[in-house]
């Protein structure tokens, strides 16, 4: 019998690394590589990865998402979010999207900003029910089939 699943987050660690490549090559067309999340986590960028905590006989804990984002002076940058697809639509896009703005904030940021593909119609109303507000539009940001994709470019007010 399976209890309460607890949604635990942890920093990023090198053993993280071959599970977060391989979650973001099945979920994107054009997926971040090994080496630019590598690069995240040794530029000291802050990188955590969200684990369910299933409370059974034998303790089961399964990664479901990761985040990273950039932080400067009193600004945060999302740089990437992702929840792997078997465990999307369980709110834990939302939990570790407010476990980011937790950290930021007690890193002492204000605004909170993120691109993200004018096509994502799910992460577009993520972000917005989130509270983030959008504020431009980069033209031909991000690689496509077919091209270029604009982003559209959302802000949070963390303070």
């Amino acid at each position: 019998m399976i209890g309460p699943v607890t949604l635990r987050f942890a920093p990023m660690s090198e053993a993280d690394l071959d599970w977060v490549s391989a979650v973001e090559c099945e979920l994107h067309s054009f997926p971040w590589s090994r080496t630019n999340f590598s690069d995240s986590f040794s530029a000291g960028y802050s990188c955590w990865v969200a684990s369910t905590d299933a409370q059974t006989c034998e303790k089961i804990e399964q990664r479901v998402g990761y985040g990273i984002m950039l932080l400067v002076l009193d600004e945060a940058h999302l740089l990437n979010i992702s929840i792997a697809r078997a465990a999307q639509r369980k709110g834990y896009g939302m939990a570790l999207l407010s476990h980011l703005r937790e950290q930021a904030r007690q890193c002492g940021a204000r605004q909170f900003f993120l691109e993200v593909r004018a096509s994502n119609e799910s992460a577009l109303a993520l972000y917005r029910k989130a509270g983030f507000e959008v504020i431009g539009r980069r033209k031909a940001y991000y690689p496509a089939s077919q091209g270029r994709e604009d982003a559209i470019v959302m802000k949070a007010m963390l303070q």
